[in-house]
Order: C-alpha cells, then structure tokens, then sequence
C-alpha cells in the first residue's frame, strides 16, 4: 500500500470503520432504520435515515432530535477514528456519510425551527469536512 503526504499540511483525513452487519441489515435484510439504530446506535446512517424521512413527512423537531443523536454518535466515533476536531471526513468513504448526512439533516432542521446560528455552524463544518458532502447534501 502506498501512502502519500498530505501536500497541503493539514490533517490527513478520517476514515470511519465500516460497520458490515449493519449495512446489510438495511440492505438485504430490508431492516427498518429504527430497529437498526436500536442494535447499532453507533451507526450514524441509521440515524441519518431517520432523520431524513421525519423530516420529508414535516416532522421537523423529530428530524431535528434523530440529525443531533447521529451526529454526536458520529462525533465520537470520529475521535475514536483518530480525528481531532478538524480536518477532512471524505464523502466518498461509505462509513462516512451517515456522519456527514446527520450534520446536513442537522443544519435543514435547524434552520426550519430558526436556529440560525446552529444552521449555519453545521453548513459550515459541512463545507469544511467534506466539500463534496456540501455540494451532495446542500
């Protein structure tokens, strides 16, 4: 394996572990997200899905709590991971995007309940971890 020096010295990027029996629960198994998160609560997609139909049926603050439990779940796996608060969190690695699917959620729901400044923080860190998660999930 070949690695190669992160030619903009910043961090180098985070990679979260795949979580296998997880996805195909979802997948093969056709598993709801809800019975998912219920046996992985770590496993921020199941969350992020969550999130993403409540608010599609205008459930907004449920949207709302379902985005901020993946998101901080997220969070400590990220550290777990190695991360270190800042730095990139590549979209194109599966095991990344519940993560980054929850901050997106996260930063819609906020919006919608006025919560400005926390809409805006998200976007943000969105933008910042993953600029094509932004322009996917925007």
């Amino acid at each position: 394996m070949t690695t190669h020096k992160n030619l903009l010295d910043g961090p180098d990027p985070t990679f979260l572990p795949q979580n296998e029996e997880a996805y195909r629960l979802l997948g093969e198994e056709s598993e709801a997200p809800a019975e998912v998160a219920a046996k992985y609560p770590t496993f921020s997609l199941a969350w992020a899905m969550l999130a993403d139909d409540a608010f599609e049926a205008g459930r907004v603050v449920e949207s709302y709590a379902y985005a901020r439990t993946g998101y901080h779940r997220g969070l400590d796996a990220l550290r777990r991971a190695g991360w270190k608060g800042h730095g990139p969190i590549p979209w194109d690695h599966q095991a990344n995007r519940g993560f980054l699917r929850c901050l997106a959620t996260l930063a819609r729901a906020a919006g919608e309940i006025d919560e400005k400044d926390e809409a805006e923080r998200c976007w943000q860190f969105l933008q910042d971890s993953s600029a094509e998660a932004y322009t996917a999930l925007r």
